[in-house]
């Protein structure tokens, strides 16, 4: 049927009473609307008695398709504006906080910190703008952890960005088993032992991880073996890593610390040694949980021979325990009772340790006699938390390379 033709009244009543089932050949809206308008423009619509538009609208309605509904609306709007015109789609859609370049710098932050948990890298994200001053991180720095994870998941940060061994105990009366009472007091130790893996037989090198329970600072060292003639020298090194006075040391009841070398040790430097109790696993979960979240994140499960200790402790020393205690934020357990007495963990502030540290009252009464404040302060501000990130990662890039050269 051609609709380009005028068509009388009594035409269309023929047309609807023969109950015709034809349809309108093209399936372009704007070519539909056209037809209305030519209609009612030939017809004069808005001249024509009630019947004859209702006729008007069943006539339209067969030949274009079109629901009564949007029929009315489209005549309703030819009768203001002398015209049927099509809409422009309008889509809404709030408006976008954050940008795509937002997304790929926070995929640049996470592939430096190693992809951290969602408040400690809101923290970063802060710590950028507010204290490094870095205008890039101005709308990240408000960023919630949730939208974080959300944005983990979308496809431009995906563009842009994969044993643990008990050690057995031992009957040597050495060590109070208890639990220490720091007293929010800096001091007191927590440490423990990792295995870097066995291959042939053979096995590798050991990390040491000693991390302040209060604070959460943390010094790694790397040793070959765990016998008293190797762990002593590498143990004595990392205390002196300590900026503060250490008051405690607590560690599971392993041979490697519950020794007459160790305790002869510690008693010199009047530490207090205590271990762990039988049935109370989480009297060294603090440093259990960082060999996870730190050790086996940077350093992984892959075998690595003994005889790379000293290279791999100088990298603990000289990267990445500067990057963990000035640029890592940590969970600051917020303890809650519940109603039926259970201690319910919540963690709501994320600080580095050096915060943590300079946030307890009297801080620089604790620090050792030949470490002072400003020093400690000079070196925290040196690099930003991802400038020191990134300068570690490459330092364990470096370290990984030389391993695969020695090996080869």
């Amino acid at each position: 049927m051609d609709d380009t033709k005028p068509i009388s009244l009594e035409q269309m009543r023929a047309f609807v009473a023969a109950g015709s089932s034809a349809e309108f050949q093209v399936e372009d809206r704007a070519e539909k609307y056209a037809c209305v308008e030519r209609t009612l423009r030939h017809l004069d619509y808005p001249r024509l008695g009630r019947a004859d538009k209702g006729l008007v609208k069943q006539y339209l309605s067969k030949l274009t398709g079109l629901g009564r509904a949007q029929l009315t609306r489209l005549i309703g709007g030819y009768a203001a504006k002398g015209s049927v015109t099509v809409a422009p789609y309008q889509r809404r859609k709030f408006p976008a906080r954050y940008t795509e370049a937002d997304i790929r710098l926070l995929a640049y932050v996470d592939q430096a910190h190693g992809t951290l948990s969602g408040p400690a890298t809101r923290r970063i994200l802060q710590r950028e703008y507010r204290e490094y001053h870095i205008q890039a991180y101005q709308r990240l720095a408000q960023i919630s952890s949730a939208q974080i994870y959300r944005f983990r998941k979308t496809a431009e940060y995906r563009k842009r960005h994969t044993s643990y061994q008990p050690t057995r105990p031992t009957p040597i009366p050495i060590g109070e088993r208890r639990k220490p009472d720091p007293n929010g007091r800096p001091g007191y130790l927590r440490i423990d032992t990792v295995h870097q893996g066995d291959r042939e037989g053979v096995k590798g090198l050991y990390h040491i991880n000693a991390v302040d329970q209060v604070m959460q600072w943390q010094v790694v060292g790397a040793t070959p073996h765990i016998s008293e003639a190797w762990l002593l020298p590498v143990l004595e090194a990392m205390l002196e890593q300590f900026p503060f006075r250490i008051r405690g040391f607590h560690s599971d009841n392993g041979s490697e610390f519950i020794n007459y070398q160790v305790s002869g040790l510690l008693n010199k430097l009047l530490i207090e040694q205590t271990k762990s109790r039988p049935r109370h696993s989480g009297d060294n979960a603090l440093v259990e949980s960082k060999n996870g979240a730190v050790i086996r994140k940077h350093l992984g499960w892959t075998h690595i021979a003994s005889q790379h200790a000293e290279a791999v402790n100088q990298f603990h020393r000289q990267h990445l325990n500067p990057y963990l205690n000035f640029h890592r934020p940590c969970g600051i357990a917020e303890l809650r009772t519940l109603a039926r007495g259970k201690i319910k963990r919540v963690y709501r502030q994320w600080e580095t340790p050096w915060d943590i540290l300079r946030g307890l009252p009297d801080w620089e009464t604790s620090l050792r006699t030949d470490i002072n404040a400003e020093a400690l302060q000079t070196q925290a501000s040196a690099h930003s938390d991802t400038d020191a990130a990134i300068s570690m990662q490459q330092a364990k890039r470096d370290l990984f390379r030389q391993l695969g050269r020695c090996s080869a």
